[in-house]
Order: C-alpha cells, then sequence, then structure tokens
C-alpha cells in the first residue's frame, strides 16, 4: 500500500496531479482544495488512495492524491457511504472545503449535497447519517487547515482550465463551457478553483 508519494510536481491541472519520483511520474486525481494548497510548488507531499475497480471487462487501478491526512480521511468515509464512488466524492470534495463539508454533514444540510452531480436526496440523506458521528467523534473538522488560492488571472486561460477539469469531472464540455463562460463575465478575476466550484453549484 502506498502511503504517500514526495517528488518534483511535473504536470498539474484542477483534477490531476503528476509526481517523479525515483524517475517515475505518478499520476494522481485530486480535489480543488489540493489543487489550491499544491499549485506553484515544485516539490510536493501527496497522500494517496488506491483504488482498483475490478470485475468489469478490464480491471482499473487509479491514485488519488490528497494534501493533507486529515482530507483523505474524510475522503475516505465518502466512499465508505453506499452509492458513492472515488469520482463522486472528489466531486463533493471540489465543491466545497473539507472544513466546510464538515459543518454540512454535522448539521444535516442535505439542502449542500445535493448540490453536486450524481448526489440525489436519498444519497445526501445517506452520507449525513452514516457520517455525522463520525464527523464529530474523529476530530477531523478541529484539525483541517484548508489552503485556498488567489491572485489575478487570465480569463482565456482560466477558461480553458476550468472546463478541462469539468470535462474530467464527468460534466460535457459545451454546458461547462457556458457556464463557466458566464461566471468570468460577471468575475473575471476569479481564480481558477473558484470557477469550477461555482460551475459545479450551476451546472444540471
Amino acid at each position: 500500500m502506498i502511503e504517500y508519494i514526495r517528488g518534483e510536481l511535473t504536470e498539474l491541472s484542477p483534477a490531476l496531479a503528476v509526481v517523479e519520483t525515483a524517475g517515475v511520474g505518478y499520476a494522481l486525481g485530486i480535489s480543488l482544495n489540493t489543487y489550491s494548497a499544491i499549485q506553484g510548488k515544485k516539490e510536493v507531499k501527496l497522500f494517496v488512495h488506491e483504488n482498483l475497480v475490478t470485475g468489469g471487462r478490464d480491471d482499473s487501478f487509479t491514485l488519488f492524491g490528497f494534501a493533507s491526512k486529515q482530507e483523505r480521511e474524510l475522503y475516505r468515509m465518502l466512499i465508505s457511504v453506499s452509492g458513492v464512488g472515488g469520482n463522486t466524492a472528489r466531486m463533493i470534495l471540489s465543491a466545497t472545503s473539507p472544513q466546510e463539508l464538515c459543518n454540512v454533514i454535522a448539521s444535516g444540510d442535505e439542502r449542500m449535497l445535493k448540490n453536486v452531480k450524481g448526489i440525489g436526496l436519498k444519497t445526501a440523506q445517506r452520507i449525513i447519517v452514516d457520517l455525522k458521528d463520525k464527523i464529530v467523534s474523529s476530530g477531523i473538522a478541529q484539525e483541517l487547515h484548508v489552503t485556498t488560492g488567489g491572485g489575478s488571472v487570465i480569463s482565456s486561460p482560466v477558461k480553458d482550465e476550468a472546463v478541462s477539469a469539468l470535462t474530467m469531472l464527468g460534466f460535457s464540455p459545451a454546458p461547462s463551457a457556458k457556464v463557466v463562460q458566464q461566471i468570468l463575465t460577471e468575475q473575471p478575476e476569479l481564480p481558477v478553483e473558484q470557477v469550477i466550484k461555482l460551475a459545479l453549484k450551476m451546472i444540471k
């Protein structure tokens, strides 16, 4: 089992990081929160969750990377809930910060969870029922320190990167581009991770 990967950050998008160590480049799926935490760094350490899917036509092995153990623990809690897969858990963590998500679950705010693609009312309720006590007892909310990105950005590269990330998360390119363009027209100075967070709440 891989606990973490430390090395040179050779590629980075809001949904994927490539970390090279000992001559091997590891591609890891990441959330927007991890993207914000490692953006601009040359050397990174990502805590790893290994996802092995078997039984289909082709077995698949995917690595997910997290900037903190706390975010990884929250991710693992989410995928322990029936009906929540790896990409859905990552999308939840991209739509809100880990700290905010802890508050949402602890307060039973199913409406926020329903705004995430693939999360219906029953799944939102199940997440809250299954994880509310775990979130409170684990102390994870008190441990979390979320880093947010900032700074001025040029709209065109931000749009391309945001649409690419949304496509990787499972949304169609055309509606993604429309929503991203709408966001950037109203708030052209937003960093890409904030654009994606807003888009996740607007795309239907």
